[in-house]
Order: C-alpha cells, then sequence, then structure tokens
C-alpha cells in the first residue's frame, strides 16, 4: 500500500492537486479500535491507542487519505480511493515477504493472495493425535502454486518418517540420459543408453556427450576413454602368420642358392643360366623380406621403405625372368643355321645391362615418388569410429600406380615371351615354367586390386602382404621346384644328353 501510495503521488496526472498520505494502526483482532482509528484520522485528530497486549502476527489496517484536506474530504478519499482502478494497477506490483515469513502479494483485482498451511496428522506417545504444519502453499502473483515443504517432519502412515517410493520414474545413472514421455508429467521419463562414442557422467543427465575424435566411451557410457590402436603388430596372430611365411620363403630360397652353388657345374644349372637363377634367387629373397617392414607401427622410414623396396625388388625379379626367357629363345635359335648369330646379342654382358636398365627405371619412379609426395604415417578414424587405425597413407596415387604399373608391364612382356616360346624341345625349353610362373604372378596382382581397396585397416596391409607372399611363392616354386627335382631325386637326368634330348628320360 506504501508502494502504490507513493507512486499516486509521484504521478501529477493520477490526482492533481492532492496528496496522499495514511497512518497505519495495529486493530490486535478488535475492529472498534481499527473503527476509531478511521474516525480519527477523518477528523484530524491523532488519538494514541495504548494498553493493547497483542500477540501473534496481528493483520494491519491501512487509512489512506489526504492529509491536507478536511475531514469530509478526506472520508470520500479514503472510501473513493480501494475502487479506482489505479490504486488496483499498482497494488498489482506490490510482492514482498513479511517479518513473519508470510508472502504478501495482490491479484489483478486488487485482492490479497490466500495462504496456505500444509497440515499433517502425527501421532503422540498417548495415542492420541496431533495436527503438525509441515509445509506452506502460496499462490504467487502469477498464480503459480509454490510449495515448501519440510520432508524430514512428515509421518507416513504413523510409522515412519523415510519418501515412500515416488510415482515418477527413477533417476537415470550415468551412461544414460532422460527421454521425456508424451503426455505425461515431466517427473515421468525413459532412461535411454547413450549411444556409441557419447558418454554421461552425472545422474538424470539431459543429453549425452561426444567424446573427442581420438576417444570413445568406456562399455559403461560413462567414462571417455583413449581409443585402440590398431595396426598389423608382430604379436597379432595375422601378423605372426605372415611373418613365419615370409622367413620361410627366405629360408628356401637360401636353401635354392646352397644346391645352386654346390651343384653350380652341372649340366641343368649351366644350361640354364646360373649367374641369372642366382640373381632371381636373391631377388626372391628381399621380396620375401620386404615383407617385413609392412609389419609393425607404421614409422616414417617404414613407409617410405616398405614400398620402394618392395617395388625395386620385384622389378629386379621380374628382369631376371624376362632376360632368362630371352636367352631360352636366343639359344634355341643359334642352334639353327639362320641363327648362328642370335647369341652375340646376348652375352653375359648384355644379360646383366639389360637387368640393369630395367631396374634403374624402377628406381628413378621411386626416387621421383618419395622427394616429391613421400608415404608417411597416418592415424585413420575412418574405418571404424572406435578405433585408430595407424596406416602408411601412400602420398601420391600416381606413384603408387606407376610403381605397380611398371611391374605390371614387364610380367606381362615376360609371360608373352614364354608363351611364344613354349613349342621349344621339352628337355631344353625352360620357358614352359616362366609361363606357367608368370601366370601365377599376373593373376594374384590382378586380384589384389580389388581386394585391396575393400579391405579396412589392417587388412588392407595384409592382403598387401599376401600377394607379396603368393607371387613370390609361385615364382620361386614354378621355375626351381623342377631343377631341384632332378638334382636332388634323379642326378641320371642330370647330363648334357639328357638335357639336349639326345637320350630317353627311362634310359
Amino acid at each position: 500500500m506504501a508502494f502504490a501510495v507513493n507512486e499516486i503521488n509521484k504521478n501529477p496526472n493520477l490526482l492533481p492537486n492532492i496528496t496522499l498520505g495514511y497512518h497505519l494502526y495495529d486493530n490486535c483482532v478488535r475492529l472498534g479500535i481499527a473503527f476509531r482509528a478511521a474516525i480519527s484520522l477523518a477528523s484530524g485528530t491523532e488519538e494514541s491507542f495504548s494498553n493493547l497486549n497483542c500477540t501473534g502476527p496481528p493483520p494491519v489496517i491501512g487509512i489512506v487519505g489526504d492529509p491536507s484536506s478536511t475531514p469530509s474530504i478526506a472520508i470520500s478519499n479514503v472510501l473513493g480511493l480501494f475502487r479506482v482502478p489505479i490504486l488496483v494497477h499498482y497494488l498489482q506490483k506490490v510482492n514482498f515477504t513479511t517479518g513473519f515469513g508470510d508472502h504478501v502479494s495482490f491479484d489483478k483485482n486488487g485482492d490479497a493472495l490466500a495462504i496456505y498451511d500444509v497440515l499433517n496428522w502425527q501421532p503422540n506417545s498417548d495415542g492420541s493425535i496431533r495436527i503438525h504444519t509441515v509445509g506452506v502453499v502460496n499462490k504467487g502473483a502469477a498464480t503459480e502454486m509454490v510449495l515448501t515443504l519440510d520432508d524430514d517432519s512428515i509421518y507416513w502412515n504413523f510409522e515412519t518418517k523415510k519418501p515412500p517410493r515416488s510415482l515418477c520414474s527413477e533417476s537415470c545413472p550415468p551412461g544414460t540420459r532422460q527421454a521425456r514421455r508424451k503426455g505425461l508429467p515431466v517427473c515421468c521419463f525413459d532412461c535411454l543408453p547413450c549411444g556409441d562414442g557419447e558418454i554421461s557422467n552425472t545422474t538424470n543427465a539431459i543429453e549425452c556427450t561426444v567424446c573427442p575424435d581420438e576417444f570413445w566411451s568406456n562399455s559403461d557410457k560413462d567414462q571417455c576413454v583413449p581409443k585402440e590402436v590398431e595396426f598389423l603388430s608382430y604379436e597379432d596372430p595375422l601378423g605372426i602368420s605372415l611373418t613365419t611365411a615370409s622367413l620361410l620363403g627366405t629360408c628356401i630360397c637360401a636353401l635354392v642358392m646352397v644346391i645352386f652353388a654346390l651343384h653350380r657345374n652341372t649340366p641343368i644349372v649351366r644350361a640354364n643360366n646360373s649367374e641369372l637363377s642366382f640373381l632371381l634367387l636373391l631377388s626372391l629373397k628381399l621380396c620375401f623380406l620386404c615383407v617385413l617392414l609392412f609389419i609393425g607401427r607404421p614409422q616414417l622410414w617404414t613407409c617410405q621403405l616398405r614400398h620402394a623396396v618392395f617395388g625395386i625388388s620385384f622389378v629386379l625379379c621380374i628382369s631376371s625372368i624376362l632376360v632368362k626367357t630371352m636367352v631360352v629363345i636366343a639359344v634355341f635359335k643359334s642352334s639353327r643355321p639362320e641363327g648362328k648369330g642370335a647369341m652375340k646379342w646376348f652375352g653375359a654382358a648384355q644379360q646383366r645391362c639389360t637387368v640393369l636398365v630395367l631396374t634403374a627405371l624402377q628406381v628413378v619412379i621411386c626416387a621421383v615418388w618419395l622427394s616429391t609426395a613421400s608415404p608417411t604415417p597416418h592415424k585413420n578414424n575412418q574405418y571404424t569410429r572406435s578405433k585408430i587405425v595407424y596406416e602408411c597413407a601412400i602420398g601420391s596415387v600416381a606413384g603408387f600406380s606407376m610403381l605397380l604399373g611398371y611391374i605390371g608391364l614387364l610380367a606381362a612382356v615376360s609371360f608373352l615371351l614364354a608363351f611364344l616360346a613354349r613349342n621349344l624341345p621339352d628337355n631344353f625349353n625352360e620357358a614352359k615354367f616362366i609361363t606357367f610362373s608368370m601366370l601365377i604372378f599376373c593373376a594374384v596382382w590382378i586380384a589384389f586390386v580389388p581386394a585391396y581397396v575393400s579391405s579396412p585397416g589392417k587388412y588392407a596391409v595384409a592382403v598387401e602382404i599376401f600377394a607379396i607372399l603368393a607371387s613370390s611363392f609361385g615364382l620361386l616354386v614354378a621355375i626351381f621346384a623342377p631343377k631341384c627335382y632332378i638334382i636332388l631325386l634323379h642326378p641320371e637326368r642330370n647330363t648334357k644328353n639328357a638335357i639336349m634330348g639326345r637320350e630317353t628320360q627311362n634310359k
């Protein structure tokens, strides 16, 4: 009321030339005192009211009027002021709490809003019942009911002070989030588990939080943990198998080299160009060993060396086979009258030079690739979101394609020449074994391309290793197994006459 009176006095347009004043009297639940106060105000006297023994929070009577007016005017102002909309307008803005904890406010009509006590019937020790105030319901100016409740002072079923189970949903634990149920109160919800890569570490979380890039949610979905790092390692069963196959191929190559070295003067070793045979075995050994560069955690030097060593080793291998095929054709032609001078173009020096030039071209391709767009270690999150896949990014697709393309070109030429020379005399001819080996080689690498592209993570590396091992074993077995078979198991066929076809195999 004081607020409303002050606002009216400050606005000269509301009650011009009139200043309102007020006196507050405590009626102590005695209405006569209030009426006498109103009359004293109207008559202009200031009667004091003493000897009043008041207890408790008494209501307050407010008398409003114009102190400068005559008594009749003051009374008319008092009676009429409570009916003007202006005062109602300002009463709606009144909002305060008394010293006794009661909230005072007025609604749109200027009426005081109700305050309700929440009572609880509680048992006494003698069996009687007492009524205990446990809370207050206050209807605010915005017509919103506000409940203040002392839970600890409530008895349930006269037996215990413990908040029986609520009809609302249970709290959502960490690792889940709330999902509101449509058409039901806000306390009714479902607890949905966080999705993969998301967590909630508080109770009743509204939303789940997405983990950072290199982290993933644990099994309880309440904590982000570092992602598992995946690469083809030596401890992995697949890595162990491929390493074993690589070392086995290397040992077989070394064993064949020992056999050829011990029988280097026999006709079958000399007739098939022992120098190129040893060079081919050396290149195959490098092919098997380069597999080890593909296994283990990718590092800069392993990423740079693995494809370079692989590409150069295979070109050295295919170049040796190509020259061997050309030598077989030249030797056969030199045995005929019209081809007496064929071998002068395929002497030892020409053979070495051809292999050297063909291999040097691959070295140049690798050097340009490594110097312009070198392969580097790369953390890949695209294959699977829950893991970090360590791999070697090839750097330049063009460089990798040229490396494989050059190997494929040499293999195709070798296959074509060996296929054309397949009709040479059987006992002397090595071309049919070369044809078979090149057929295996080309089939493996043609199948490699789609398998490599479609394989995820470390399995792409495993596919490339498998292609290297399969093609290397194919060349080793197809070219050298027949020779070792004759050297070790049928030495009687390791003669010049048998190789030249001048005696039958059963003699």
